[in-house]
């Protein structure tokens, strides 16, 4: 029984939880919904109008959330409203939307410090989707001082748009006339796309997913004259469609909605659901794998032809095609420069990162498409170059099933069951048949299709390994206005190896946008709307732990449920923790070395640091579910590759032992946490994969 089933148990609802037929809440679920955003976003209540109009959209984006994800926050208004509930834990035995505002305000401040975890879940599930909402509107970011898209505005600070100068091939930001620039579009992907499928489609390999590990191995097969089918479950992207709107895009083009997290709420997951994948939206970090983390895949886990010496050419090559450049030091934002700084007033080790662009103009907005052309990702790179070599693409297509036809041999046929979903039109099924298989749908995806097909067991949904991040926010007497420019340009890799295995963690920094502030700064309320209203002069530093110190311990799994539902379930292991809060803590020192007034943690009651003294607190504080908010973009694990059957996903070779011909080729394949930003690792390895393919069997 799980933290949320138990509260089930402990306080029944007054009736059975059923789907809506309608797209709208009940209204007693209603009633709570609007009492809760009341005291989260109290601002927004004092006009009624507007107050109504947040109500009002909150449940519009409840009613396009999945079925399950819809269930999951009915469930939590529901308890929340049961007035059982509100009696066993202190207050008045009556519903919370007839509570009086202070006690309702005393309520949730006090489930969301009890050590319950599944009141802390409920809180949270409603505290993240009212933010989430509420600093998506018009209004609420004027009132912060958000100066909203670039691309209607040109640059405003020296921080964004081109730099002075003529553009140099060595560098990955442009030079030229600080201007609007225009949306580009070089190449019409749309036009690109297989449409009108129906039937039975063939193909001889088939490619579940685009992103990083998908469009490389197609790239790679069919420039090796391999006839190559790419399926994408989610939408065809190409450059006019990033509007620079963070709510919306959220919502179209991320997992779940922008809402994925583990089952108990506690690590947001970030995980991208278009064309290109992650490489889309990501923040265009090419890190290369350690040598200690090579090393230790070779030595633990079996892998083969995967030493520094054999990958530093293929890091090369993969650096060269996406055009990898470090960040010229005139090129940083003032988010970047307090870790560059700080780092280097305390004697760490810092450094300017390379990223996978050509032409930037510094606006900010990589985690919700380049409107400007100027990431080198799967869409840029890949998928145009599988095309001109003559694979097919099929956009907003989910593989549902994989069936073998044949039994026998080294390829034999497979037949994957596939649902496409185009707004406007009715869903159509079709099937894809092939020889050969790569599921490179992610590591959340990957393994809940090979489960659902029957290739389950062994490794398969084990592992999960997910860089378990928070942020630690520091408040200076100057605009830092971390919305604008590079997102990510430095990193600082002091702490990677704080143990003798080689497991730590590491400090980067984060884009800054309301929605996705709004939901990480803790609290609710006057207290919360104080912190957002700092939002110009606020800096983010994200510590991001290497998860699976404790070795040989499965820190979650994925697990393909009943009704189509997917469980995640995640927990920091001891090692771990530690690693997290003297994460938070070197976060904490490099912002006051930088010079900030005020540090803040994410805790749910923020660890507010002045001084130095100050940092003693962290210690203390406890870092369980929900305790801290975490958050993850790098998803990874689940169907690692090695050479022992028996917590192995697939062989070294990436093929699913026992499903002859079905490959993975992303992060599910890593067998540890890389210790580092994935993005080129997983080309890495998906390159590997394709080349392994392509050497065992020959086109046509």
């Amino acid at each position: 029984m799980d933290d949320l089933e138990r509260t089930r148990y402990l306080f029944p609802v007054a009736s059975p939880l059923v789907l809506p037929s309608l797209e709208q809440l009940s209204p007693t679920r209603a009633a709570t919904l609007a009492a809760a955003a009341r005291c989260i976003a109290p601002h927004a209540f004092v006009a009624p109008a507007r107050g109504d109009a947040l109500v009002e959209a909150i449940a519009g984006r409840i009613a396009r959330l999945t079925p399950a994800m819809r269930s999951g926050i009915e469930t939590a208004l529901d308890l929340l409203g049961n007035r059982w509930a509100t009696l066993a834990t202190g207050h008045h035995p009556l519903p919370f939307h007839l509570l009086a505002q202070a006690e309702q305000e005393r309520l949730l401040a006090r489930w969301t410090r009890s050590r319950v975890g599944s009141l802390r879940t409920v809180v949270q599930a409603i505290r993240r989707l009212v933010l989430l909402v509420e600093y998506t509107t018009a209004a609420a970011q004027h009132e912060i001082g958000y100066r909203g898209p670039y691309y209607t505005r040109g640059p405003a600070l020296s921080w964004e748009g081109p730099l002075e100068g003529t553009t140099r091939d060595d560098e990955p930001i442009a030079r030229g006339p600080r201007t609007v620039p225009p949306a580009v579009s070089r190449q019409p992907r749309h036009r690109l796309l297989t449409s009108g499928v129906a039937g039975v489609v063939r193909a001889g390999v088939v490619v579940v997913g685009s992103g990083a590990g998908g469009a490389v191995a197609a790239a790679r097969l069919a420039e090796a004259g391999h006839d190559v089918l790419v399926l994408e479950a989610g939408p065809a992207v190409d450059e006019p469609d990033f509007d620079e709107d963070e709510g919306a895009r959220f919502e179209q083009l991320y997992a779940d909605g922008g809402l994925r997290t583990t089952d108990d709420l506690a690590v947001s997951l970030l995980q991208g659901v278009a064309l290109g994948g992650g490489t889309t939206l990501n923040w265009m970090a090419m890190l290369r794998t350690p040598d200690w983390v090579l090393d230790e895949w070779s030595s633990r886990h079996g892998t083969e032809g995967m030493s520094p010496r054999e990958l530093s050419p293929l890091f090369d090559r993969i650096e060269a095609e996406v055009h990898a450049r470090i960040v010229p030091d005139e090129a940083h934002s003032p988010n970047n420069r307090i870790l560059l700084d700080g780092s280097r007033a305390l004697g760490w080790a810092a450094r300017a990162a390379r990223i996978n662009a050509r032409g930037c103009v510094r606006t900010g907005f990589c985690g919700t498409g380049c409107r400007y052309g100027a990431k080198q990702g799967a869409l840029q790179v890949y998928l145009p170059r599988a095309v001109a070599a003559g694979a097919r693409i099929i956009a907003s297509a989910r593989a549902d099933r994989i069936d073998l036809v044949e039994r026998n041999g080294a390829f034999p046929l497979k037949r994957v069951h596939v649902t496409r979903s185009v707004p406007g039109q009715p869903p159509a099924e079709f099937v894809v048949e092939a020889p050969v298989v790569i599921v490179a749908a992610g590591a959340i995806e990957t393994p809940v299709l090979l489960q659902r097909s029957g290739f389950g067991g062994d490794g398969v949904g084990r592992n999960l390994r997910l860089h378990p991040t928070t942020a630690v926010l520091g408040l200076f007497d100057r605009d830092i206005y971390a919305a604008a420019g590079i997102p990510l340009s430095v990193v600082c890799d002091e702490h990677m190896r704080r143990d003798a295995n080689g497991y730590g963690f590491w400090l980067e920094c984060p884009p800054l946008h309301p929605a996705l502030a709004a939901v990480s700064v803790p609290g609710f309320g006057t207290a919360h709307r104080e912190q957002m209203l700092q939002f110009p002069r606020m800096a983010s530093l994200i510590a991001l732990v290497r998860d699976g110190a404790d070795l040989d311990t499965s820190n979650g799994e994925v697990v393909s449920g009943r009704g189509g539902r997917v469980r995640i379930r995640y927990r920091l292991g001891a090692r771990d923790t530690r690693h997290l809060v003297e994460a938070m803590t070197a976060g904490a020192r490099l912002h006051l070395a930088a010079g900030a007034q005020e540090v803040r943690t994410l805790h749910a009651v923020p660890v507010v640091v002045r001084r130095e003294r100050d940092l003693d607190t962290l210690a203390s504080r406890p870092v369980g579910p929900n305790d801290v908010s975490l958050f993850s973009a790098h998803v990874n694990g689940t169907c690692r590759l090695g050479g022992e059957r028996s917590t192995s996903g697939t062989d070294p070779n990436g093929e699913r032992t026992g499903a002859p011909g079905i490959f993975v080729a992303d992060g599910s394949l890593l067998p540890t946490a890389p210790g580092v930003n994935p993005q080129e690792t997983i080309m890495a390895v998906a390159t590997i994969v394709a080349e392994r393919i392509a050497a065992r069997r020959r086109p046509g």
